[in-house]
């Protein structure tokens, strides 16, 4: 099996409106989102060896509900503080942490540096053409090199990004049972 690193971005959160910006919680489309994006890797027999969530609010409730619809345990779910504002080479050390068994890690966090790492490992040449690289809930799969900790630019290759949108609209209804 080949090595695969997955970025997600967290689902779509409610506004500041006093609350503090690590404590916003999903709105109701994150919380569908993040359920499709979950049907999705279990339909497709994608399912990670090991999620690592950014522990703000809307983070970790987007990764418990993409488990959830995978039907792994929530307890599968690392927290990781070095996932929330804390820049890009702060990330790419959560991965260098990784052990060497792992050949699927999803990563649930924050732009931009979800979408900085993506530009970096991908080497920016290899990104699709889109107005919006990595909007809220977005999936993206990269074959990665065989060491977590061996990561130069350009050394991933794009397999996928799967934005919610798009399975929304292929999938009418889908992701709204609670």
């Amino acid at each position: 099996m080949s090595r695969e690193l997955w970025l997600m971005r967290h689902g779509k959160a409610e506004r500041y409106d006093g609350i503090e910006d690590y404590d916003r919680p999903l709105k109701k489309r994150g919380k569908r989102d993040a359920k499709l994006i979950g049907e999705w890797l279990k339909n497709g027999d994608l399912i990670p060896d090991l999620v690592i969530s950014s522990p703000a609010i809307r983070a970790i409730a987007t990764a418990k509900w993409v488990c959830q619809s995978i039907g792994s345990g929530q307890q599968q779910i690392q927290m990781e503080k070095r996932l929330y504002d804390e820049g890009l080479t702060r990330v790419k050390a959560v991965l260098a942490d990784c052990p060497q068994t792992l050949n699927r890690v999803l990563l649930v966090g924050h732009n931009p540096e979800l979408e900085e790492l993506l530009i970096f490992l991908l080497n920016d040449s290899r990104l699709p053409s889109v107005d919006k690289l990595f909007p809220t809930a977005t999936l993206a799969r990269l074959s990665m090199p065989g060491d977590w900790s061996q990561l130069t630019p350009g050394c991933a290759e794009l397999l996928a990004i799967t934005y919610p949108k798009q399975l929304a609209e292929a999938l009418p209804g889908a992701g709204t049972q609670d």
